[in-house]
């Protein structure tokens, strides 16, 4: 199973995670703080570098209606650049919902979440991830299933 890097992109602050080299288990990584636009691909993109990861998963951040708006725009330029950087394939992958299902689970072990923005990110990353792999167990289910009829 190839290693991806799932990104929780945002203007200040990205949330990244990383699978295990199964697959099976999504890890939280410290959120980059960056200064701006330029500075956000390259910062993932050594990241991505130094974990040694096979592609990187980009939340696209749609809006409830699943329409894209000017956040899915910039993710989208994000993710464009962040190819470049990188070298690496690149997958957009809906991520609605992940920031709350983030502050779910920090409720749930009782932490605050007030000035812990950069774990709600970090959150949001393993979320994403976790959502990602369950997407390719179901499409590698389905052509195991389709080479069997």
């Amino acid at each position: 199973m190839p290693r991806i890097l799932a990104v929780d992109w945002g203007e200040r602050r990205i949330g990244l995670a990383v699978c295990d080299p199964t697959g099976t288990i999504a890890s939280g990584l410290e959120t980059l703080i960056v200064r701006g636009p330029n500075e956000a691909p390259g910062r993932v993109a050594a990241a991505a570098a130094k974990l040694e990861a096979d592609s990187i998963v980009v939340g696209l951040p749609l809006l409830l209606s699943g329409r894209r708006g000017a956040a899915a725009e910039a993710a989208e330029r994000f993710a464009a650049a962040l190819g470049v950087a990188s070298g690496l394939p690149i997958h957009l992958y809906d991520e609605r919902l992940t920031s709350a299902m983030a502050q779910r689970r920090m409720h749930e072990r009782g932490e605050k979440v007030g000035r812990r923005k950069t774990r709600v990110d970090q959150g949001a990353a393993i979320a994403l991830l976790e959502s990602w792999m369950q997407k390719l167990a179901a499409d590698r289910r389905r052509e195991t299933e389709a080479e069997g009829a």
